[in-house]
């Protein structure tokens, strides 16, 4: 017994040193990063960190107010950086905005694919405008980012791509059907690329996050019985150990593409996850039909309207959500209904 403990303890110091050691120094200093999405929650986070590092950062966006106030938030920890105004789900905004990143910094060296949406409710408040929103945003302008840096990549034979996926590209959570669809494409296009643009001397990697406190409950939108899906999806973001703080998952998805990985699955209840699901499939989905059965809300309510989550708190105490409301306030996620907007910094 003693014997297989200490083994044990050894296998977890070799594994500790290996990702230790193995981590490039100063990865990403001097590199031309893009982040999609960097104007406000994880997207803002790993900007930030990516700046710490000495490196390029441009980020998108289609706020110009959210980049704005990201903008100066990047500005004033050193480094350089350009904001760009952009939708990603338009393949012509994309390619200029690439011809921007480029003129302004240089080849693009990191593709940091982030931007995202979430929809939540039951399957019979979803139109088939929510699965084509999602797959536009999670799908299709990942794909147009991708396509539009690979020429200077391969001419170059360097390059790497970060596409943020989610726990919900690996398993289908109840009542985020278009959302967790769209994440199931992306998460195979990526696995596709890595395999196809490796020998080209492009490294792919494929992160799958599980809850993190990065704010993003007030920016999601609920439909049925909105502030019932709102209370589920907020206590899940805050409940400490289940969900895991945006910084803390922003350095994992860093140091893992650093290393080259393959895939980043980010907490532990997320990882526990992905493997009980690999090793009994038809029970995970059993188990997620009670759930959907017995704990989340019925339809009805405001039926396929949508209502952005801060206005769908309804009587959830703010006590039990203070460490993602915490998280929205640092990392530019809160929404203020009738704040006055500045122009953007740069229009794509």
């Amino acid at each position: 017994m003693r014997s297989g403990f200490g083994l044990a303890l050894l296998g977890i110091g070799a594994w500790w040193a290996y990702r230790t050691l193995s981590r490039p120094r100063d990865p990403y200093r001097g590199k031309t990063v893009l982040v999609t999405g960097g104007s406000r929650g994880l997207g803002l986070v790993l900007a930030r960190q990516l700046v710490e590092q000495r490196a390029q950062v441009a980020i998108c966006a289609r706020d110009p107010q959210e980049l704005h106030e990201a903008f100066a938030d990047l500005r004033e920890r050193g480094g350089r950086v350009v904001a760009l105004e952009c939708d990603v789900t338009d393949q012509g905004q994309v390619r200029q905005l690439i011809q921007a990143v480029e003129e302004r910094l240089g080849p693009i060296d990191v593709l940091l694919n982030n931007a995202g949406m979430i929809g939540v409710g039951p399957l019979e408040t979803m139109r088939i405008a929510d699965f084509e929103e999602a797959m536009r945003t999670h799908f299709w302008a990942n794909l147009y980012t991708t396509l539009a840096v690979l020429p200077s990549m391969r001419s170059r034979r360097t390059g790497q791509i970060i596409n943020i996926t989610s726990i919900g590209a690996k398993i289908a959570v109840p009542h985020m059907l278009p959302y967790v669809a769209s994440k199931f494409a992306h998460y195979g296009l990526s696995s596709g690329l890595r395999a196809e643009l490796k020998d080209q001397g492009i490294r792919v990697t494929t992160v799958c996050p599980g809850l993190m406190r990065t704010g993003s409950h007030l920016h999601a939108e609920f439909k049925g019985q909105h502030d019932k899906e709102y209370a589920w999806f907020a206590l899940g973001d805050s409940i400490p150990g289940f969900s895991t703080s945006a910084e803390c998952a922003a350095r994992q998805i860093l140091d893992g593409a650093a290393r080259g990985e393959a895939e980043i699955v980010i907490t532990l209840p997320a990882k526990l996850a992905v493997m009980f699901h690999g090793i009994f499939p038809g029970l995970t989905a059993d188990v997620l039909s009670l759930v959907d059965r017995w704990m989340m809300p019925e339809p009805g309510g405001v039926g396929n309207q949508s209502i952005p989550g801060h206005m769908s708190r309804g009587s959830l105490p703010e006590f039990v959500t203070t460490l993602t409301d915490q998280a929205a306030e640092e990392n530019n996620e809160l929404t203020i209904p009738g704040k006055p907007r500045t122009p953007s910094l740069a229009k794509v």
